[in-house]
């Protein structure tokens, strides 16, 4: 039965041995009427009609778009003001390496298997179903919390020109216009996207130069500073302590701030199950996210560092009053002292547009989530349900949208709190998510070796593999315990603190071990991991797949 376009009868996703289907498999996929339907709007491997309609420029530029937030413009300030322009530039340095290594471990497993979700899937596919529940829920979790983050700080941007607009008013008209984006078309979506992460890149470049230009002297007051800041107050700062240890705890509170900053691969991998083409697009865009994450990113630490002195009275104030908008932005905060009109405005413009577009990101990125969930079975069955003509699993976006709801928690207490709150509760959530990546790939290789597939007949090989894994995976679990250190530092401990810090911490456990008791699952012996399947239908469309034209 059909009604205002949505299906609303459910495939169940088809189940396949270590063999894989036939290859007849496919020519049994058939449309509500009856016809054989098209591969290309089939999901491959599940059986629904998400539509594969991503093309790599989408793909490219959602996984930069996903990523870069206010955090790159705004909350760097903060980094910056509680460790120096060193600890600073070194933390950021230093965690893209991190990436690079989930980047790496992510593009092998998602290019030998294109699929909605993948990761998530994975997870209970070669390591465990209930470390496979885990993860999803746990990523589901990340994702929906970082939507009401966003729209909250779409309306701290709006109200640096004026606070006319009531905040209830703003927070549903944003959540109006995500839903209006995400319930067409996901090439709709994905072309909002392009053109709203190409902001992204224009003002991040932008600053870049402007940075440049000014240390030079090309800046009204014909002052050359270059790395004066540097020198004067220092390339160092203490945080709580004193002495080095002091500048080894400011250290610390940049790497934590580098930790919800940067990210990147898991956006590309989310789009895996609608890309075109996806085992040609997908290790292209893999590479190019990486190189112009950690381009913006290194240099951007960099710049804010040279432009700004980490104890600058204006941007310490700003942090400490809430002041809206981007008046707390060491960008913002160097044009105003050498006294530049104008482009104050312009990168707060930009800034809001940086929000607007990441908090997109996490829903499409959120629903797809809970897609894959539902389609292994992990959530309630009525979410696997898609549009007939657009393949959007609505209720999933819908599900998302009542999340998002959360930003309203911003009418009745002071915005830059709720965004805190939304901070502490997502960091410790994104790590987990990092350290589950890596012992999923590990939990891969280690399958591919015991059932002789050679790593030469993968569509991406990783180089520095398996220790890559093994760094990356050490790493983020380790911070995932730091990152909410300063409530046990004497003075400093408040109940609401620890438990937005460290609530994913104890609900992860309590999801696996629940799962796992209740199911009574065991971990998959690498042999027996099933690397087939879903793996024909791929193959199959990739014979089939005939190139659209350029759009």
């Amino acid at each position: 039965m059909v009604a205002s376009g949505i299906d609303y009868s459910i495939d169940s996703p088809p189940v396949y041995g270590n063999g894989g289907p036939g290859r007849d498999a496919e020519k049994n996929v058939v449309d509500k009427g009856g016809q054989p339907a098209s591969l290309a709007s089939v999901e491959v491997g599940a059986g629904t009609s998400v539509h594969r309609t991503l093309r790599a420029r989408h793909i490219q530029l959602i996984g930069i778009g996903g990523t870069i937030g206010t955090a790159l413009y705004v909350q760097i300030g903060r980094g910056l003001m509680q460790g120096g322009p060193a600890s600073l530039f070194i933390a950021f340095s230093f965690w893209c390496t991190v990436i690079l290594s989930l980047t790496v471990c992510l593009a092998e497993m998602v290019t030998y298997l294109p699929i909605s979700s993948p990761f998530i899937r994975f997870a209970g596919r070669y390591v465990d179903e209930a470390f496979g529940f885990m993860t999803g829920w746990n990523f589901f979790v990340f994702e929906a919390a970082m939507v009401p983050f966003e729209i909250t700080a779409c309306n701290v941007i709006i109200t640096y020109w004026s606070d006319a607009v009531p905040t209830g008013a703003i927070v549903a008209i944003v959540i109006v216009l995500y839903a209006v984006i995400n319930f067409a078309a996901v090439k709709y979506y994905g072309e909002m996207e392009f053109w709203a992460a190409m902001g992204k890149f224009m003002l991040i470049v932008g600053l870049i130069i402007f940075t440049f230009l000014v240390m030079v002297g090309a800046n009204p007051q014909h002052d050359a500073f270059g790395f004066r800041f540097w020198y004067d107050p220092g390339p160092f700062t203490e945080y709580y302590s004193t002495g080095a240890l002091g500048k080894f705890q400011g250290f610390v509170q940049c790497l934590i701030m580098a930790s919800f900053t940067i990210a990147g691969p898991d956006y590309v991998s989310m789009s895996a199950g609608e890309a075109e083409n996806p085992r040609v697009v997908l290790p292209r865009a893999f590479n190019a996210v990486f190189y112009r994450l950690t381009a913006f990113f290194v240099l951007g630490s960099l710049c804010v560092g040279i432009l700004t002195p980490y104890d600058d009275p204006d941007m310490v104030d700003a942090f400490l009053n809430g002041r809206p908008g981007a008046a707390a932005s060491p960008y913002v905060v160097a044009m105003r002292r050498l006294g530049i009109p104008a482009l104050p405005h312009i990168v707060n413009a930009m800034v809001l547009t940086a929000a607007f577009s990441a908090g997109n990101s996490y829903v499409y990125c959120a629903s797809r989530s809970l897609y894959g969930l539902a389609l292994e079975g992990k959530a309630p069955r009525v979410l696997r349900r898609v549009t007939r003509r657009t393949g959007v699993p609505v209720y999933c976006v819908g599900a998302v949208l009542l999340v998002a709801l959360l930003a309203f928690l911003a009418v009745s207490n002071n915005a830059a709190v709720v965004l805190s709150w939304f901070v502490s509760l997502v960091t410790a959530s994104q790590l987990i998510n990092f350290t589950a990546m890596c012992v999923t790939y590990l939990c891969f290789r280690r399958a591919c070796r015991a059932q002789g597939i050679p790593r030469e007949t993968l569509p991406y090989r990783a180089w520095f593999q398996p220790w890559g894994a093994y760094y990356a995976g050490i790493i983020t679990f380790i911070m995932t315990f730091v990152g909410g250190y300063t409530v046990f530092l004497p003075g400093n401990w408040n109940v609401p603190d620890f438990l937005f810090s460290y609530t994913m911490v104890f609900i992860n456990p309590l999801l696996f071990l629940g799962y796992k008791f209740y199911h009574k699952t065991r971990p998959h012996p690498p042999a027996e991991v099933d690397l087939h399947k879903n793996l024909a239908e791929v193959e199959e469309y990739e014979r089939n797949y005939v190139p659209t034209p350029p759009r």
